[in-house]
């Protein structure tokens, strides 16, 4: 049995399903955004990402972790290249952690795509050696869409190239916003 027993896998299971998660210390860690911000030293930032097929939307948070930009889209690569990428961006940002966005389906179910995502986060972890978690994304392509359609009014084309980024700072929002409506501690 890993460390901390039973109490883990039922904190895990209590995480809305999130039956991945895994004891602080070890490797491939997946743990939920209040866990990943309690392992934050003070003005640690966050990476966000999306993960795609063909892209991953790279996100990042200010140092007081209240607000979430878009930075970057990398080309969607062998693991171990984007582990690299993301890993430089991580030192050059001073980020301590990961937020993945975690594809469920419509009803909340782990579908296919998110069980590929959660797969690919927990190895990301593992060769980045950066704690990492999953964030419900099911619509933030859709909402960032939606906005470039109907208030940017973006062409297509230079949609797409926002999209991934946007989508990325879209899910890390999201998670900032939730870790702060439970009373999680902010650095400054």
């Amino acid at each position: 049995m890993p460390p901390g027993g039973l109490a883990w896998r039922k904190a895990a299971d209590d995480n809305g399903g999130h039956a991945n998660v895994q004891p602080p210390g070890r490797a491939g860690v997946i743990l939920t955004v209040p866990a990943l911000l309690a392992t934050l030293k003070p003005g640690q930032r966050l990476l966000g990402l999306d993960p795609g097929s063909k892209t991953i939307g790279v996100a990042v948070s200010d140092v007081g972790r209240m607000i979430a930009s878009p930075h970057a889209a990398l080309k969607r690569a062998k693991l171990a290249i984007n582990a690299k990428e993301i890993m430089a961006l991580a030192l050059k940002l001073d980020a301590g952690g990961l937020v993945v966005g975690l594809p469920l389906s419509m009803d909340g179910s782990l579908g296919p795509a998110a069980q590929a995502a959660r797969d690919w986060a927990r190895a990301l972890s593992d060769a980045t050696a950066l704690p990492t978690a999953l964030w419900d994304e099911r619509l933030s392509s859709a909402a960032v869409n939606r906005f470039l359609i109907d208030e940017a009014d973006l062409s297509r084309a230079r949609r797409a190239a926002a999209v991934d980024r946007m989508a990325a700072a879209y899910l890390l929002q999201a998670a900032l916003d939730a870790s702060g409506a439970f009373g999680e501690n902010r650095s400054a």
